[in-house]
Order: C-alpha cells, then structure tokens, then sequence
C-alpha cells in the first residue's frame, strides 16, 4: 500500500446576504461567505488537500470560479467529484484532520453534523474524518469577524 498527505487551506469573507455553509452543512447565522460556488471553506480546504496529495493540482484548476457551470455550486458536490477524480489514479481518503478558525458563530455544536455529512458523500466511516474549530483570540480577519479560514490535512491511500 502506497500512502500520500496532502494540505489544503481556504478563506473566504462572511458577509450579509448569504448562507453560510461549513463541512456540507448549513449554519443558522446573520452572515455567510462570500464566494463562487457556496464558500464552503472547510469543504474547499478538505478538496485541496485531497487533490494535492493526489499531485492533481488544486480546486481551482478543476472547479473554477470564472465558470458559469460552478456558480452557486454545493460544495458536497465538488467534495464528491473530488474523490471520484482520485480515485482515477487508484486512491482512496485514508483520514482527513481539519481545523475551522472562526470567532463567531461557534462551530463546535455542528461538527457531529459535519462529521457525518462529509462521511456520506465520501463513503466513509466518521472515525476518519476528525473536524476540530478555534478562534485566533480577536487577531487577524477571522477575530475581526470578517471571515472564516479553515486548514486540513489528509492522508490517501493507494491499494
């Protein structure tokens, strides 16, 4: 067995007149994050590491936002299309580690939800998917509350 660990990260802006989507699933909030497709950044994040431990590239190349056909787009559904697209070159999701860095709102309520969403759409067992948030303590954009970010790291697997 061949085992590959990629990195991902993402940010977008919350702004007023959008949902907000985090890990496929949706967070009642005042705010939402401003982006292409629905500016799932934990989803976003999750789908570049996948794609980069791959060597595939990132998901801009294969998702792009100048793209009428990704405009609005569910992130589940770039999730899934993510792991088809690695599962072409013979891999599957080992284990996904992802930390969500928001101030508000607080995210730790919606991981089991998150957990076992992102666990469907790939076909795997929640155990591989640890989903972890923080606050940067009022620092930077995100204490700001001007946006959210979120990291994850992954680890695939070639049989």
């Amino acid at each position: 067995m061949t085992i590959r660990v990629g990195f991902g990260f993402d940010v977008h802006r919350l702004v007023e007149g959008r949902e907000l989507w985090m890990g496929g699933i949706r967070i009642p909030y005042e705010k939402g994050l401003l982006g292409h497709s629905d500016a799932d950044v934990l989803l976003h994040a999750v789908c570049d590491a996948l794609l980069g431990a791959a060597n595939m590239r990132d998901i801009g190349y294969h998702f792009p936002d100048t793209s009428a056909e990704t405009e609005g787009m569910d992130s589940k559904i770039i999730l899934r299309k993510t792991i088809e697209l690695i599962a072409t070159k013979g891999y599957r999701l080992g284990n996904i580690d992802a930390t969500i860095c928001a101030e508000k709102p607080k995210m730790n309520p919606h991981i089991p939800a998150m957990q076992q969403t992102m666990a469907d759409v790939i076909g795997c067992d929640t155990d591989q998917i640890s989903i972890k948030a923080t606050t940067t303590e009022r620092l930077g954009f995100t204490g700001r509350q001007e946006g959210i970010a979120a990291y994850a790291t992954v680890l695939i697997e070639r049989l």
